[in-house]
């Protein structure tokens, strides 16, 4: 295969770009447990097609996503999918339906709409607020935030914001939100790899550009796992809460744009 594939055909600076945003991205991921797609999205967006930042974030996400939602074995794995398995199908539902519309639905409108709650949520906690999901109005609320996370996720690749939103207002504690992310990320992956293998997106041209970027994505899930595990829960929540705050705005800088 030509070498230029793996590069997708860019200089080789703005290659080097790419190395670097795909590292932090996973470096902040491996500290807080999300916001790998998100960064991705945006930063390789400044310069590659939508498509190709896209298919680009595939297969890094795949990956540290299954890295991290088996940290703690299969067993705990499999305790997540159950403590979360509506947000899980519906997610998974809405996600493959909305990834079909990839290129032909314009998703401004859509990412106002979540990008905002989600901003007005991570700040108001930052500010003191606690917000509480009472027992009977859990299963609703996990039913309504997997479909939003589905369908911003089909059309983005950025799926984490809803969740993180709903684990962080359940209180939930920073070792089984990490591995309840990673479980949902992982499963979401799977299904954004299917669906773009079938909507054209991921295919035999930008397959090999996306492979390339584990490498710097691997390096960077190493080292913010070091600071992760040095984390306490309350530094845990606020450092959660900023990157859920940029992902909002980060929703809303597209809606705008």
């Amino acid at each position: 295969m030509d070498l230029a594939a793996f590069s997708a055909g860019l200089p080789a600076g703005l290659f080097a770009l790419a190395c670097a945003i795909t590292g932090f991205a996973a470096f902040v991921k491996g500290a807080t447990g999300f916001a790998m797609p998100m960064i991705m999205i945006s930063g390789l967006g400044s310069f590659l097609t939508p498509e190709l930042a896209l298919a680009a974030l595939i297969l890094p996400t795949l990956v540290t996503n299954l890295m991290q939602a088996f940290r703690d074995g299969t067993a705990a794995a499999w305790a997540a999918v159950k403590t979360c398995r509506l947000f899980f199908v519906m997610g998974g539902i809405f996600l493959v339906l909305s990834g079909q519309l990839v290129t032909t639905l314009d998703p401004r409108l859509i990412f106002a709409m979540i990008g905002l709650p989600i901003t007005g949520f991570g700040l108001a906690q930052l500010l003191g607020w606690v917000p509480r999901i009472p027992p009977d109005r859990r299963r609703r609320t996990e039913v309504i935030l997997g479909c939003c996370s589905g369908v911003v996720g089909g059309i983005s690749g950025v799926w984490g914001p809803p969740l993180v939103l709903y684990l962080t207002a359940l209180g939930t504690p920073k070792a089984e939100q990490v591995r309840i992310q990673g479980v949902a990320f992982g499963l979401a992956a799977v299904l954004l790899a299917s669906t773009h293998l079938q909507t054209g997106v991921l295919n035999a041209a930008t397959l090999p550009f996306s492979a390339v970027l584990l490498l710097p994505a691997l390096a960077g899930m190493f080292l913010g796992r070091l600071v992760h595990d040095r984390l306490d829960q309350s530094t845990f929540r606020k450092a959660t809460l900023v990157v859920l705050i940029v992902a909002g705005l980060n929703l809303l800088r597209r809606a705008l744009t």
